[in-house]
């Protein structure tokens, strides 16, 4: 695992649990899956742990949050994750965002921005529908380090593409 932070500088709890969810987008780039990784927080312990599977489980919605959101599910046996707070490395597209509103998820942490496909305030903004929850978030944890993950991802692959 890539170490972000150096032992003499003070780590704060938004960046250790986003360092938890780079060691699962590594594990995914390592598995030749987009580089994406989550883990889900509960009264100060991680619960869930995921990264991109689309590739292996040949689904598109296998993406790390949905598969983090199940295994907290599971793990807490409720559906909602009102008290749960999402780590991932980048920001959720619309269909993690829906999913999010639905499991009730109390606070969401991201990386780096989506301008593409955000749903947090790059491309669209869930929290702006009216619908009947809205996620506390904050955004820009690790954010330089989990864009050049996912950007190093793409341009590698762009690369492969040329030869």
């Amino acid at each position: 695992m890539i170490q972000y932070i150096k032992d003499s500088q003070k780590i704060t709890k938004d960046q250790l649990y986003m360092q938890a969810a780079l060691a699962e987008a590594e594990a995914a780039a390592s598995e030749d899956e987009v580089p994406v990784g989550a883990v889900i927080v509960h009264r100060e312990g991680i619960i869930a742990r995921a990264h991109n599977q689309i590739e292996r489980l040949c689904d598109p919605t296998a993406h790390a949050e949905i598969l983090a959101v199940t295994q907290a599910a599971a793990f807490l046996k409720k559906k909602w994750l009102v008290d749960c707070a999402l780590y991932v490395t980048i920001e959720p597209c619309l269909m993690c965002a829906g999913a999010l509103v639905l499991a009730r998820l109390g606070k969401l942490v991201f990386g780096a921005s989506d301008s593409k496909t955000g749903a947090f305030g790059s491309k669209a903004d869930i929290n702006t529908l009216g619908l009947n929850h809205r996620i506390r978030v904050r955004k820009g944890v690790f954010g330089e380090e989990c864009g050049q993950l996912i950007n190093g991802f793409f341009l590698a692959k762009r690369k492969l593409k040329k030869v």
